[in-house]
């Protein structure tokens, strides 16, 4: 009865949260400034589509691998603060290098290492986040932290547009990002975290998994080699249209994700996760064929629409799939598990993405991401994995 006095909008929003958030939403408006031009950037400097498809794997599987690395340095030591910092200085000062790049070797070298903060920073500063507000509140808690990460995406997008059309220089803009994201650290000195005790590592394996679980990881490592990285798309407008208005396709693909990646979460909750993570599959099937067999500006429009829709289908529901088919006892050793083998998929699907695009044909990119991806469709439709978790869970 005493909590009920506490209840309102603003309980559980503590300090921590505010701090954490306003980080959140500086780093984003710095990552986005630059995010859309890094294709066009190494471009300039020479690069063809295999650094192009190098460079996406590397920074699509950095973040994610290293999120494993960070829950087990995070758990062990038993702090959070420290590497939260380390993981932010480490995005700023790799932005700063790539504002003086004159090769696309240095990006090459300087975007996973900027990605490498990312994944180092995100465990540790959700865990603060947790530890540090009240369980009934968790909900709205990472709810505001994520609006103003979005936020901030918004605005960095709408910067680079500005940007570009002042007519800067992309090693200056990058220089702007990189300021912005030395700022974004200042209010993560002040955070206070909970002292924890020291935890044993996380296992990742398969011996851990029901068979059913086993194949819904086969599938989504299957479309993780189709989905290649978002550059592959920038790329075929940059044969079209000017850098501004790329970077507005970029905002329109962000923009949909931004609004369909809850209501895909709740549609997954009624209509069951496997048939919208299908779904998903579905939509990029379509979006490669229509970065295929069109080039005019609203077909690329819509062909970012169902890219970004299809994004918001898939990254959050494969992960909820997951939790479900996992036994309770085995739930962090499963995402885990996901999160590395879907990471590593990254990298070979850019890769052989940019290797076709730079010595068959930029067609050819495209083809391969439609058939892996129709195949990791036609697995999925031929299975009925909530109804074998069903029966695993009863055998439990």
């Amino acid at each position: 009865m005493k909590n009920k006095i506490k209840k309102g909008f603003m309980y559980g929003i503590t300090a921590n949260v505010i701090l954490l958030s306003l980080t959140s939403l500086l780093t984003d408006v710095s990552s986005e400034i630059i995010t859309p031009l890094i294709p066009l950037y190494i471009t300039a400097l020479g690069a063809g589509g295999l650094v192009v498809g190098i460079l996406g794997g590397l920074s699509d599987s950095v973040a994610a691998i290293f999120h494993m690395f960070s829950v087990y340095l995070s758990d062990r030591l038993g702090k959070r603060k420290k590497i939260i910092i380390a993981g932010y200085s480490i995005s700023a000062f790799a932005k700063l290098f790539m504002s003086f790049a004159t090769s696309w070797a240095h990006i090459l070298i300087l975007r996973p290492i900027e990605r490498i903060g990312k994944g180092v920073r995100e465990p540790p500063r959700d865990a603060v986040l947790a530890e540090t507000t009240p369980k009934e509140v968790h909900g709205k808690v990472f709810g505001i932290n994520r609006t103003f990460d979005r936020t901030g995406a918004i605005i960095g997008s709408l910067l680079a547009i500005l940007f570009l059309t002042l007519g800067i220089a992309y090693n200056r803009i990058f220089f702007i990002a990189a300021l912005i994201a030395f700022v974004s650290i200042i209010p993560l000195f002040f955070i206070k975290e909970k002292r924890t005790r020291p935890k044993k590592s996380l296992k990742i394996g398969w011996d851990h998994m029901p068979r059913n679980l086993k194949m819904f990881l086969i599938i989504s490592i299957v479309f993780a080699l189709a989905n290649f990285s978002y550059m592959f798309f920038i790329l075929k407008t940059q044969s079209f249209f000017a850098a501004v208005t790329i970077v507005a396709l970029y905002l329109v693909s962000n923009f949909l994700f931004d609004i369909f990646a809850t209501p895909a979460g709740i549609a997954a909750d009624s209509m069951g996760k496997r048939r919208i993570i299908l779904y998903g599959y579905i939509l990029f099937f379509l979006t490669c064929l229509i970065f295929l067999f069109f080039s005019s500006l609203p077909m690329l429009i819509f062909g970012f629409i169902t890219y970004g829709v299809s994004q918001a289908a898939v990254m959050g529901n494969e992960k909820a799939l997951t939790a479900d088919l996992s036994p309770k006892k085995h739930l962090g050793m499963s995402i885990g598990t996901f999160y590395m083998f879907t990471s590593i998929a990254a990298l070979p699907a850019s890769i052989i993405a940019g290797a076709l695009w730079q010595y068959v044909s930029p067609e050819a990119t495209f083809v391969y991401g439609a058939v892996i991806s129709l195949i990791a469709a036609l697995m999925l439709a031929s299975i009925n994995l909530d109804e074998a978790n069903h029966e695993e869970e009863l055998e439990e």
